[in-house]
């Protein structure tokens, strides 16, 4: 049965957290992206404990041999008795799993109504994703894309790893037009091992082959989190004069007047943003759509949100959370 889509507009923790967190404009300020992506991470973590997620812990899964610096008290002294080795009690999260982020340089994704644009906002959320699963010592991969694959670094956990994808994000470049198919359809044959999906794009592409590869992703049992970055102004039209609007990715120049287009214009963002969630709901995949202006820490409550209803986590005390956020 298909899981529901998370809709970052109605999340408890949205609500209930946003105002504990680094504003986005302040955070975007920090020049240096992985400084950013630790303040973004140390945010999250401090919000952790006053969130409903509190008292979600890591099951115990499997041993590793003991190394200098680990905490004794994991130490599993009844396998010592067997085989006369020091092995800790591992838990679920420090297990290594794979997580590919997948970057959207599109030219649609230079708009920007604020200080910054959408893919300064979506190359910080990158950055925040790769710093926190590196530290859950999870392999971290990355793509990023326009019509065609710009940058790929294969799921890693290994010294140095992640600065080379903060470089390649940092160093990133506006692209052209958007096409997801043949970025995410040569994903699909790059990526052989199943493991976790994040897409985070503005989604400003067709539908239908959208569909396709994130179906064909589901079928090749790859979790997927469908992160849409959008700017405030793309969301609510405030344009008050008629004026020259310029298609963000063909370049083609409209002369449009607010006043007639609003309306036809929220009802088409309405029908898109459906059919998105509509595909996700069916597909099983967690969706969540962010606005610039929002805190980035809610991108990591998206994520942990997923891991909880996929039983990655484990609840141990404090209010149990049924069914995830609504």
């Amino acid at each position: 049965m298909a899981t529901a889509p998370h809709s970052s507009s109605e999340a408890t923790t949205r609500r209930v957290e946003s105002a504990s967190f680094i504003d986005a404009a302040t955070l975007m300020r920090i020049k240096n992206l992985q400084l950013r992506a630790k303040s973004v991470v140390e945010g999250f973590y401090n919000g952790l404990h006053r969130s409903p997620f509190h008292g979600f812990s890591a099951e115990f899964s499997q041993y590793r041999e003991y190394s200098q610096g680990d905490d004794p008290r994991y130490l599993d002294w009844r396998l010592f008795a067997r085989s006369d080795r020091y092995y800790i009690k591992q838990f679920e999260d420090e297990t290594n799993r794979r997580c590919y982020l997948v970057v959207d340089q599109s030219q649609s994704m230079g708009y920007q109504s604020l200080e910054y644009s959408k893919a300064d906002y979506a190359r910080t959320l990158a950055a925040t994703f790769a710093y926190y699963l590196t530290l859950q010592r999870d392999s971290v991969g990355l793509m990023t894309f326009d019509q065609r694959v710009r940058e790929f670094h294969p799921a890693r956990h290994r010294p140095g790893h992640m600065q080379r994808m903060m470089v390649t994000l940092e160093q990133s470049v506006q692209g052209t037009g958007t096409d997801l198919h043949a970025p995410l359809e040569q994903l699909a044959g790059l990526v052989r091992k199943r493991g976790l999906i994040v897409v985070i794009s503005d989604l400003l592409a067709s539908l239908d082959s959208l569909r396709k590869n994130l179906s064909y992703l589901r079928t090749r049992g790859h979790e997927v989190l469908l992160l849409r970055v959008l700017d405030p102004a793309e969301v609510d039209f405030p344009f008050d004069q008629a004026a020259m609007f310029r298609d963000p990715e063909t370049g083609r120049n409209l002369f449009i007047d607010p006043s007639v287009a609003r309306d036809e214009y929220h009802r088409r963002f309405q029908e898109h943003d459906g059919e998105i969630r509509d595909t996700c709901a069916h597909l099983g995949i967690d969706y969540s759509h962010l606005q610039t202006d929002q805190p980035l820490e809610l991108a990591l409550f998206d994520l942990l949100s997923a891991q909880v209803r996929r039983g990655r986590l484990t609840h141990r005390g404090g209010p149990q959370r049924q069914g995830g956020p609504s």
